[in-house]
């Protein structure tokens, strides 16, 4: 049974693990930069301003994570989806998704926003079928992004 719960520091380890595994498996891992920060600070990043992350766990085993982080007064960004490669295509990135845009709600965000690499075709399906649109797109080291948005009022 697949379960969704808070981080806690307990988990910072398979949350590392998961994070690299998971893109490393589509090709879009860059090795450990600043842009890597956030994923060694999560309560700082995300949950100590106005943001969340959120484990998912299938029969007490880690398989799942997302976040999100607030960027302005009324906006927040979907972060660090990701669904280890053995659990994938069983809906749990969708129900992230939903709860982390209930939390958005909750929190008052009017905007969503993400980026995710052009390699990862299963999260640009899912973050347009949940009506995402796509605002642009921009380079970031070798990987090309695709920059989505999406009003919630």
């Amino acid at each position: 049974m697949f379960t969704l719960r808070r981080y806690t520091s307990a988990d910072q380890q398979a949350v590392e693990h998961l994070h690299v595994f998971a893109i490393q498996q589509i090709g879009a891992y860059l090795g450990r930069g600043p842009w890597d920060d956030d994923i060694y600070a999560i309560e700082e990043v995300y949950l100590k301003k106005q943001g969340e992350f959120l484990i998912g766990e299938y029969d007490g085993q880690f398989v799942a994570m997302g976040a999100l982080k607030r960027t302005g007064p009324e906006r927040a960004e979907i972060k660090r989806m990701r669904v280890h490669p053995d659990y994938q295509g069983r809906g749990y990135g969708q129900i992230i998704l939903d709860e982390l845009e209930s939390c958005a709600r909750a929190l008052g965000y009017q905007t969503l926003h993400l980026d995710t690499s052009i390699l990862q075709l299963p999260a640009q399906r899912l973050y347009e079928k949940n009506g995402f649109s796509v605002v642009g797109r921009t380079k970031y080291q070798e990987l090309e992004v695709i920059l989505y948005e999406k009003q919630l009022t």
